[in-house]
């Protein structure tokens, strides 16, 4: 995975700001990636931590069960270490609800428009993800940041 520095083991002690990012699963899933020069890039955007929610939790071990055939063993490694840098938000009631009025407003797959809703709900002011348009902001205060550009 990468020698990014771990700021705690446990995830309770980190608290949030308005000011913190939010990271997309395929950011994620670049530090496993053949591609050095993306998977260094994203270890460098998330040297600084930043904010999860256990849809994206749920997404890498989907991908990395199904495309990247690790064990599940391997998988619980690399998410601790995920989880020691990275703040984790549940997905809630709440989280559904903002997320199918964002998709609405501004014609977004549920899939993102529940990430941006959890970026949103937990008050961040950059998404970090390389599927949507770079520069773009939603809801008037979330801006997306696409690490490879």
């Amino acid at each position: 995975m990468g020698d990014f520095p771990l700021t705690s083991s446990s995830t309770a002690s980190k608290p949030m700001s308005a000011a913190e990012q939010f990271f997309d699963t395929n950011v994620l899933l670049y530090l496993l990636s053949g591609d050095d020069t993306r998977a260094d890039r994203a270890e460098q955007a998330l040297s600084a931590g930043g904010i999860i929610s256990a849809q994206v939790l749920n997404e890498f071990a989907s991908v990395a069960t199904r495309k990247l055939e690790m064990s599940i063993a391997e998988i619980r490694e690399v998410l601790a270490t995920l989880r020691s840098v990275c703040t984790i938000v549940p997905i809630s009631g709440e989280t559904h609800d903002v997320g199918l009025q964002i998709a609405e407003q501004n014609g977004l797959s549920v899939h993102d428009a529940m990430i941006v809703a959890s970026a949103l709900l937990a008050g961040c002011n950059t998404l970090v993800s390389e599927d949507m348009r770079h520069g773009q902001v939603l809801d008037g205060r979330l801006k997306v940041r696409n690490p490879f550009r």
